[in-house]
């Protein structure tokens, strides 16, 4: 089974979506037959870091509102969060264009480590406040999930997977995604938002369910008297 799921690493509920997806996944008896893929999907692809904003500052100019607004929002996604075990640290994030991140999460799919590197960008956004707009700090980032340092710094700094992020992008406008987290299960049903584990749960025994291959009904070419649980037919 593929599940392919569009997110932004500076998304909140991509995080929370992501682990609710993994819990699900965890009771799924045929986890080892689920391939993950993660798609590229930028909240605001023309945004410009504005030195020494923070996270509630750049919110705040973004939605129109008061800084003390913004952080009561954060605090109430980080409430949230911690509900799947993770704890967001809103005062230390910076704020980042994820352009760069996501080309480094195309190059770790090249090795395998494509859910390894989704994972510690975000923890690493979110938890350590480190700067995903630096190239050396995602090159640092990519050596502790096992790439080489120089193929990241010459992927990073060529673009090398610039358009293999648009392309995940322009996937995400086709199919009229608005929002994320997205999950498409075998490009058939599509899950939008940081949903229940459980709901997951459900999607996921659906689609497999609908993948096991079934026997065909035999072909009617005679029908007689039979017995059932009503009784007998006479003909």
């Amino acid at each position: 089974m593929k599940v392919e799921i569009w997110s932004d690493i500076v998304c909140p509920f991509c995080y929370i979506g992501k682990r609710r997806f993994e819990q699900a996944l965890q009771q799924f008896p045929y986890a080892n037959r689920v391939q993950v893929v993660w798609r590229s999907f930028k909240l605001d692809p023309g945004y410009q870091p504005v030195p020494g904003r923070s996270t509630h500052e750049s919110l705040a100019h973004k939605k129109g509102i008061s800084v003390a607004q913004a952080k009561v929002m954060a605090d109430q996604v980080s409430r949230l969060a911690t509900e799947v075990g993770l704890q967001y640290d809103f005062n230390r994030a910076v704020p980042a264009n994820t352009f760069l991140a996501h080309q480094l999460i195309h190059l770790a799919g090249q090795h395998g480590r494509q859910g390894a590197a989704k994972e510690h960008l975000m923890a690493a956004y979110y938890t350590k406040g480190q700067n995903l707009n630096e190239i050396d700090t995602l090159v640092q980032l990519a050596t502790e999930i096992g790439l080489d340092a120089e193929e990241a710094r010459t992927a990073l700094t060529n673009g090398i997977y610039a358009e293999a992020v648009r392309h995940d992008e322009h996937q995400a406008h086709q199919m009229n995604v608005r929002g994320v987290p997205f999950f498409v299960f075998e490009g058939k049903y599509a899950v939008s938002g940081a949903q229940p584990t459980e709901l997951f749960a459900e999607v996921l025994e659906k689609v497999w369910e609908e993948l096991q291959p079934t026997e065909p009904a035999p072909a009617m070419v005679a029908n007689g008297p039979v017995c059932g649980p009503e009784g007998c037919s006479v003909s």
